[in-house]
């Protein structure tokens, strides 16, 4: 029985998967278990922010292994105690809470906001503004906070209090944002949405009516934080800080993590008993985390990640099946005249590329330590499949 054999026996069918085994990584390069080469461009979907087995993230987190893997959260460790400052002082927050997804702690942000505006004012202002094409995670929660009607089925009833505000519209955002709402929840580049980037005026004026009304911002960055768009967070771009961000992804390099961060006004709100996450925290993924860090913090790497973001989007913009190129820093969204962004990736991997896709765009999410030599080995591939 083959791997893809086994596999499909004994794993519920909830992802449609390429026939691809992937068996070890190093540097930006994948191996599948024949042996086959392949440059990454998609680094799991964001998540392998240093690429595969970065030599110090590994040593972290055999180290800390090697120390003490879990305890409960009766407990403190030190590991934990680091990355919660390293990250709160990087991101310029306050506090923090550790969970192990961006589902999670999008789960959080939620339940903080409803919490801050119950404590506050009492029942009634519960309602979540979330925007149309926004992707917010797979729990049940979650699931009702996205924006696309395409996920809104099987599962009834959702849950209630999330209203849908089409993105950009002021209008729209003015006449939805009444004396029920305690938050307001978005993504400043909608990753699954297909790679769309908010309007500053938008933005702007979310952060205005929120701070008139005393309603949260909630900043899900779950996909754009942690360096991808060339800022540690993709706020820095707008030139805000929303009230309660969170974070997944490429925080831990690869190993389960998700963190919701508080500013000051919400930062006591979560009381002993009002939320928790077994593995929350884990020492293993706080150790990823510190590495990532460490990383992303070198004076100059942001530069880079910004500057090889430009590089790629000259070259997808050389070919002349590109209609346009979407996205900021190294989080990239192509749209395409006349082929099918399923059809590319899957011709991309035959040919040795792995790259995403997101509704009609192919998406690039390459590890933020790609080089340029890897960087035009890989362009190489994409462009001769456009283009052929």
């Amino acid at each position: 029985m083959s791997t893809i054999e086994q596999f499909n026996q004994y794993v519920m069918p909830s992802y449609g998967r390429y026939d691809l085994v992937l068996e070890k990584g190093e540097g930006r390069q994948a191996v599948d278990e024949n042996g086959k080469e392949y440059i990454d461009f998609g680094s799991g979907i964001g998540t392998n922010s240093l690429g595969y087995c970065n030599e110090d993230w590994v040593k972290a987190v055999c180290d800390q292994a090697h120390r003490i893997q879990h305890t409960s959260n009766y407990y403190y460790t030190k590991v934990q105690a680091d990355f919660a400052k390293a990250l709160c002082e990087t991101a310029g927050y306050t506090d923090m809470f550790f969970g192990n997804s961006g589902a999670e702690a999008n789960e959080c942000a939620i339940k903080i906001a409803r919490k801050y505006s119950f404590d506050k004012y009492g029942k009634g202002r519960h309602n979540i503004i979330t925007l149309v094409n926004s992707f917010h995670g797979r729990t049940l929660c979650t699931l009702s906070a996205t924006g696309q009607e395409v996920f809104h089925n099987y599962f009834f009833p959702f849950v209630e209090g999330f209203i849908n505000v089409e993105a950009n519209n002021i209008d729209d955002l003015r006449a939805k944002l009444d004396d029920t709402v305690c938050a307001v929840m978005f993504e400043y580049i909608q990753g699954e949405g297909g790679v769309m980037a908010l309007q500053q005026e938008f933005v702007d004026e979310i952060f205005r009516l929120c701070a008139e009304k005393d309603v949260l911002t909630i900043a899900d960055e779950v996909q754009t934080g942690v360096g991808r768009t060339g800022k540690f967070l993709a706020g820095d771009n707008f030139g805000k800080k929303a009230d309660l961000t969170t974070l997944a992804k490429g925080l831990a390099g690869g190993v389960p993590i998700g963190v919701c961060l508080s500013g000051e006004k919400c930062a006591k709100v979560l009381t002993p008993g009002t939320h928790g996450s077994t593995f929350g925290g884990n020492p293993i993924s706080c150790a990823g985390g510190l590495a990532v860090l460490n990383t992303v913090n070198k004076p100059g790497f942001l530069d880079e990640v910004t500057a090889k973001g430009e590089y790629i989007r000259k070259k997808l913009l050389s070919s002349p099946e590109v209609a346009s190129v979407s996205g900021i820093g190294m989080m990239i969204g192509a749209e395409l005249k006349t082929k099918k962004a399923g059809d590319v990736a899957k011709a991309a991997l035959d040919k040795g590329l792995l790259i995403l896709t997101a509704k009609t765009k192919v998406r690039l999410l390459p590890p933020l330590t790609i080089t340029y030599e890897e960087i035009d080995k890989g362009m190489e591939i994409l462009l001769g499949v456009l283009n052929s």
